[in-house]
């Protein structure tokens, strides 16, 4: 079954900010904290919420290495939202972090995982290119994936996640490039089903929510 999309691309992590503050704004309450904020633009973008952001590098609140991070450096239940966004699959700990969202939210946790094979598959099958995030460079990089997955492994991984904390769903959809109608028809045609959002689709966005017995007053 196809997840619902929204035919969106981003050409700046600014771009990316601003759908995020626009499209889960009713979830951006109180307090908030963004897991993996680099330069944190969305701290200008909700000026009515209590903002933190988390990072190793970038203009973060406060300076953090997530992948050497046992724990996130908060009380349980700190913040009404949590948000991670395309920012797990930088991480070797990425299991014990998503256990960490949820640990310090109190009632939301937004993340969007990348579909990598679409980025992956044109240059894998023309033999020739690259894409970023992987390869070898000739020098260490900062920051890379730890992580080649795609849409449905990233949607087995957040459900699975979710009924193991027992957490509801709230949202999940994909987001994928706006393309000409009937060039979308003529891929599902060839490509029906889960094949189709493997190769087109770009992000998977979920919105978990606790319960009330989780969500402590």
């Amino acid at each position: 079954m196809l997840l619902p999309t929204v035919y969106m691309h981003f050409k700046s992590r600014e771009s990316r900010s601003r759908f995020v503050a626009d499209r889960f704004k009713e979830y951006l309450t109180e307090s908030v904290l963004d897991v993996g904020c680099y330069e944190a633009p969305l701290r200008d973008l909700l000026p009515s919420v209590s903002y933190i952001g988390v990072d190793f590098a970038g203009k973060p609140d406060i300076h953090l290495d997530l992948d050497q991070a046992g724990r996130l450096p908060f009380r349980d239940a700190s913040f009404t939202a949590v948000l991670c966004i395309d920012a797990l699959e930088h991480l070797e700990n990425l299991h014990a972090m998503f256990d960490e969202l949820v640990r310090v939210s109190r009632r939301y946790v937004i993340v969007s995982l990348p579909n990598c094979w679409c980025d992956a598959r044109r240059p894998i099958a023309r033999g020739k290119g690259k894409f970023g995030h992987y390869g070898l460079p000739l020098c260490r990089p900062d920051d890379r994936h730890r992580w080649f997955f795609n849409l449905t492994e990233a949607q087995y991984y957040v459900q699975g996640k979710a009924r193991e904390r027992g957490l509801g769903l709230r949202e999940l959809f994909v987001t994928e490039k706006p393309r000409n109608v009937l060039l979308r028809w003529a891929r599902h045609l060839r490509y029906p089903g889960a094949r189709y959002q493997n190769r087109y689709s770009q992000t998977l966005w979920a919105v978990l929510e606790k319960n009330t017995a989780q969500a402590p007053a």
